[in-house]
């Protein structure tokens, strides 16, 4: 697993100046595609309810970047990021799932073999929106 420091060596993550309004669209962002992934479990699309429903944490995760001054080019390395920097406000096991579930997103995209359960899906939307909520207390304060 890739540690922030080497995400911050091999340039997949640099400072920019902070950006609170990046921060915010970025969580408009997460909201916009957690409803689709809520839409596409309900549907019975389990693949792109994780898609959408991964994207919307991603986002989530990229606007606590924004706003402390951060930019990523790696999806991993928003995880890193925010298990050095969050531990104790978001949660170590927290964090832990949403790698997991970076994973998963990533073998429903690239893997010819797998195919999600609806109930992975919901299971994988619910925390979505979990975090989408935690990140938008995490803004405000």
């Amino acid at each position: 697993m890739i540690s922030l420091e080497e995400c911050e060596n091999q340039g997949l993550i640099r400072r920019i100046a902070p950006s609170p309004r990046q921060a915010e669209e970025q969580l408009g962002k997460a909201k916009t595609l957690l409803g689709e992934a809520k839409g596409d479990v309900g549907d019975e699309r389990p693949n792109t309810a994780i898609i959408a429903g991964y994207a919307a944490m991603f986002d989530a995760g990229r606007a606590l970047l924004f706003r402390d001054g951060y930019r990523e080019k790696s999806h991993a390395c928003v995880a890193r990021y925010l298990e050095v920097n969050y531990p104790k406000r978001i949660g170590s096991s927290f964090i832990h799932l949403l790698d997991q579930y970076r994973v998963k997103r990533h073998k429903v995209m690239y893997s010819g073999d797998y195919y999600p359960t609806t109930e992975e899906a919901r299971n994988l939307v619910n925390f979505a929106e979990e975090f989408i909520v935690l990140v938008g207390k995490l803004l405000e304060a």
